[in-house]
C-alpha cells in the first residue's frame, strides 16, 4: 500500500514524525518538477529523513512514466506532493489513487480556510472536484491522531 499527500512543505517535522510511522513507509517519494532539478534543496530535505527511509525525488512525469508504483514498489511508500495540480497532473497520465490525504495548505489572499491546515483557492477547488469526479475520496488531516477530517464538495 501506498499513502498519497499533499503538503506545500513537503518534507517536515510531521511528515517525519507522524506519517512516516504511520504508514509504516520505508520509501519517500517527492514528486515536484521544480524540487527534482534542485540537488542542493534535495540534500537540505534528506537531511530530516531517518536513514532507513530512502528518499527519490521526481518529477510528476517521471513517476508515472518509470512506474514507481507498480506492483510490489507500492508498499510501505509515502508519496508527496506540494499541490492539488501536480497530483492532478499525475492522475490525469494514469496514477491510479483511491485516497487522498490532503495535510498542509496554506492560506493567502483569495483563499478560503477549511480548516486549521488547509485553505483553497478556486484553482484547488476545481482541482479537487476533478479528483472527486475521478473517485478520489479525501482525508484532511495535519497528523494521523487528528479529529474527524474537514468535508470538501
Amino acid at each position: 500500500m501506498f499513502w498519497v499527500r499533499i503538503d506545500n512543505r513537503l518534507i517536515h517535522g510531521q511528515v517525519v514524525e507522524a506519517w512516516v510511522p504511520h504508514v509504516g513507509a520505508k520509501t519517500i517519494l517527492v514528486v515536484n518538477d521544480e524540487l527534482a532539478q534542485d540537488f542542493l534543496q534535495q540534500e537540505i530535505m534528506s537531511l530530516a529523513i531517518p536513514r532507513a527511509v530512502e528518499s527519490v525525488f521526481l518529477t510528476v512525469e517521471q513517476l508515472v512514466r518509470d512506474n514507481h508504483l507498480q506492483g510490489g514498489k507500492r508498499d510501505g511508500v509515502l508519496l508527496l506532493f506540494s499541490s492539488c495540480l501536480d497530483v492532478r497532473r499525475a492522475v490525469e497520465m494514469g496514477l491510479q489513487l483511491n485516497l487522498l490525504n490532503i495535510g498542509n495548505l496554506h492560506y493567502s489572499t483569495g483563499k478560503k480556510q477549511i480548516s486549521s491546515s488547509v485553505a483553497l483557492g478556486p484553482e484547488d477547488e476545481s482541482c479537487l472536484r476533478y479528483l472527486l469526479e475521478q473517485g478520489v475520496e479525501f482525508d484532511f488531516r495535519c497528523v494521523p491522531n487528528d479529529p474527524a477530517p474537514a468535508r470538501f464538495g
